[in-house]
């Protein structure tokens, strides 16, 4: 059965050392930061030229800038910057709004958790404890490559064991990037209670600026248990819009970094950021949903964008956003207005992407004006239509040769029922096959045993072998609902997709295909946008390249978190051979045999899902 439904300031630090490595080198394995000084025996005391008036300029000694390639070379300081996140369950936890969470799961008792912060080339190392009472866990860190380090790539069933209650894991990894992140969990719908935060690399900006803001994390915030709301939403017989199986409820707010009014008003209160008049601002977006995306504006103020994902790109200037579910900007305010707050708006688009009770806002203030709420309401922008802008240009050019595109790798997604041991279910199958990983067999363990041809078929691994070359995708929505689609471990050349569809939940919809013949001639493959997380259109294609310079096991998935539980994912194994030397697989085992020390004999909850 076959349904759709509708529904601060940047800074330096002084005491690292600098230096570069090309990327794919001996020090890009995990190694510690002892190893990496004794391989860089001439490291130099490092000359920063990152000034309010040169933010492309990062180092003159060695030289790095907006210009560099990270995919080629990228500092390494020497630096290492350590965390400890210990990971706890609540029940009735009280909310950023005054809401009640009938089960929060928080980073070091806060939401969000954290922010991990460092500069371009540091080494990050994260300990996660987790006191989590009932699940397992482990860390995803959105958006950054993990070159040569897949195994930290913090995937429960792909690239390691969930981490068990009561034990710890430490994750390891160089800032080969810089610009915004975040990390969440990766185990089921876990992170829709509370376990995500964000990662600010410090690098250089293709505009100038004076002060960095730092991260908003923009969320929307269920008050029930996000496994519970999953276990509806997965169920065909009660979904949230009847008629409608797999149809999620519109969140209860939507919290800017943790706070928010309530929707009735009677409790919580506006996140305030502070402009200064007269000063560039730098802000880092972070659209950290479970289901929503959404349009930003600032009333009277525009934002320039410098950054799609981690990815630079020539500055442009806009009145308003698009920011889909997994997805970051960085974008730059000029406090030019008269003194004042300004409301911070969020807008629903009419398509099916995520909606909330309530007229989600927060409040920009500039420095000296009185502490009051806008009266400004401000214009509401143009409808997204759930759609990303393909337009923008990175600085550091990438293109593909076009004669390469055909329609061969091909992955198909559309709402299916099924029916498995007398229950059915709704599923987001690929390829007619929805993804249900092992906790307990994670696809590198198959790499280190030597035995991935034993793999199950529903582990949705695909075999992209040769090194260096570009590989080609089109994926194919026979649904009305806009997916948002990350890929982990790479950057994704976005050639082209489809129109968005002014009501993609109109009944007379149908497919509207690749043709080729006229979509073909269309597809941009010199310098095309670049990012790790795009939009997939309703009814419509999506056509993606990256290049296979990464060895490991890397998802791609929608990230709306009802439908990677319900199975639309895949996972390329890169370069299976180079695998084992790029990563010691031999870290997997302390992980697994914890793991299948609780699992599932302890566990309060069985695997009903994707696992992912």
């Amino acid at each position: 059965m076959i349904l759709s439904y509708a529904a601060v300031a940047l800074w330096w630090c002084l005491i690292a050392l600098g230096g570069a490595v090309a990327l794919g080198s001996s020090l890009e394995q995990p190694v510690t930061p002892l190893l990496l000084r004794e391989r860089s025996p001439r490291l130099q005391p490092r000359q920063t030229c990152n000034t309010a008036t040169n933010r492309q300029c990062w180092t003159t000694s060695p030289a790095f800038n907006i210009n560099t390639d990270w995919e080629a070379s990228t500092p390494v300081t020497g630096v290492t910057r350590t965390y400890t996140f210990t990971l706890t369950e609540v029940n009735n936890w009280v909310s950023g709004d005054g809401g009640i969470k009938a089960k929060a799961m928080l980073v070091n008792g806060q939401f969000p958790g954290p922010t991990i912060t460092g500069n371009w080339g540091d080494r990050i190392n994260v300990t996660v404890i987790n006191n989590l009472v009932s699940n397992g866990t482990s860390i995803h860190f959105h958006g950054i490559h993990q070159k040569n380090t897949n195994i930290n790539d913090g995937v429960s069933g792909v690239t390691e064991c969930p981490i068990a209650p009561g034990r710890s894991k430490t994750y390891s990894f160089i800032a080969t990037q810089y610009g915004t992140a975040w990390y969440h969990s990766h185990f089921s719908a876990q992170y829709g209670n509370g376990v995500l935060g964000a990662i600010r690399i410090n690098g250089p900006a293709s505009s100038n600026y004076d002060d960095d803001l730092g991260p908003l994390v923009i969320s929307d915030w269920y008050y029930g248990s996000a496994f519970a709301l999953a276990h509806r939403v997965n169920s065909p017989t009660n979904p949230y819009i009847p008629g409608f199986p797999g149809s999620p409820p519109p969140s209860d707010n939507i919290l800017f970094n943790g706070i928010n009014r309530s929707s009735s008003g009677s409790s919580g209160s506006y996140r305030r950021f502070t402009l200064t008049a007269g000063r560039r601002h730098l802000l880092r977006l972070i659209n950290g949903s479970v289901q929503a995306s959404f349009v930003v504006s600032l009333v009277g103020h525009s934002f320039t964008i410098v950054a799609t994902d981690m990815v630079p790109i020539t500055p442009v200037t806009v009145t308003s956003l698009y920011v889909g579910v997994g997805q970051r900007y960085d974008v730059i305010i000029n406090a030019n207005q008269p003194v004042g707050n300004y409301w911070f708006n969020t807008t629903f688009s009419s398509a099916p992407c995520g909606g909330a009770t309530n007229r989600p806002a927060m409040i920009f203030q500039y420095s000296g004006a009185p502490t009051a709420n806008p009266t400004n309401a401000g214009t509401v922008p143009p409808d997204s239509r759930c759609a990303d802008v393909l337009t923008y240009s990175p600085i550091v050019s990438k293109s593909v040769p076009s004669a390469s595109f055909t329609t061969g790798n091909t992955l198909n997604t559309r709402l299916q029922i099924s029916t498995t041991g007398g229950i059915s279910r709704v599923y987001w199958p690929v390829n007619t096959t929805p993804m249900k990983v092992n906790w307990g067999s994670p696809t590198l363990e198959y790499v280190k045993n030597g035995n991935t041809g034993t793999m199950p078929a529903n582990t949705n691994v695909i075999s992209v072998p040769t090194a260096n070359q570009w590989t080609f995708w089109l994926i194919v929505n026979n649904s009305s609902i806009p997916h948002p689609v990350h890929l982990h471990g790479h950057d994704i050349l976005i050639l082209g997709a489809s129109p968005a569809l002014a009501a993609p939940i109109n009944p007379a919809n149908r497919l509207r295909p690749y043709n080729p013949s006229v979509d073909g001639p269309t597809l941009k493959v010199n310098n095309p946008t670049r990012r790790d997380t795009t939009m997939l259109p309703a009814w419509g294609w999506l056509a993606l390249a990256y290049r296979t310079n990464n060895p490991g096991a890397w998802l791609m998935h929608c990230h709306i978190a009802w439908h990677a539980s319900q199975g639309f994912s895949v996972q390329f194994l890169e370069q299976l051979t180079s695998i084992p030397t790029a990563m010691n697989l031999n870290e997997l085992t302390a992980n697994c045999n914890n793991w299948d020390g609780f699992y599932p004999s302890s566990a309060p909850f069985l695997q009903d899902d994707s696992g992912i």
